[in-house]
């Protein structure tokens, strides 16, 4: 059913500094800049790599979801991995008909890249939090 890592997504409480460590450690450029996710609660920003890229992710105040992540984690850390499925409805439904628990109400909702996303529960996935998003125009 997953298609391609699409990306990994690593919470901060600074995308600027964490683009800036990335740049200045492995040589990584932002290919596309911080814009918001008001809807989601969070900044993000893009690194691309060879075969995926990484997505930074900033909470927009409080009541983001990425905020309780970085009160456990202050310094920031690998918040999620998310896959490419050809069919976003049909990748919800075998969720829940294996037990796996979908986030928030099921439905889809525009990821970053401006296709649907959903959530699995990490619980379901070995403790990792899995975004399934549809498969960008175009792949």
């Amino acid at each position: 059913m997953i298609g391609r890592l699409n990306h990994v997504g690593i919470a901060t409480p600074d995308i600027d500094a964490t683009a800036r460590m990335y740049a200045d450690l492995y040589g990584a450029t932002v290919s596309r800049a911080k814009f918001a996710l008001p809807e989601q609660g969070v900044s993000v920003a893009f690194i691309d790599l060879a075969n995926s890229q990484l997505e930074l992710i900033e909470p927009l105040g409080e009541a983001s979801p990425v905020w309780g992540f970085l009160k456990k984690f202050p310094a920031g850390g690998q918040h999620h991995i998310c896959f490419e499925v050809p069919d976003i409805i049909a990748a919800r439904d075998a969720m829940r008909a294996k037990g796996a628990t979908v986030l928030g109400t099921g439905e889809p909702r525009m990821g970053a890249h401006g296709v649907p996303v959903i959530f699995v529960h990490p619980k379901d996935s070995g403790g990792v939090l899995v975004e399934l998003m549809a498969e960008p125009v175009g792949h």
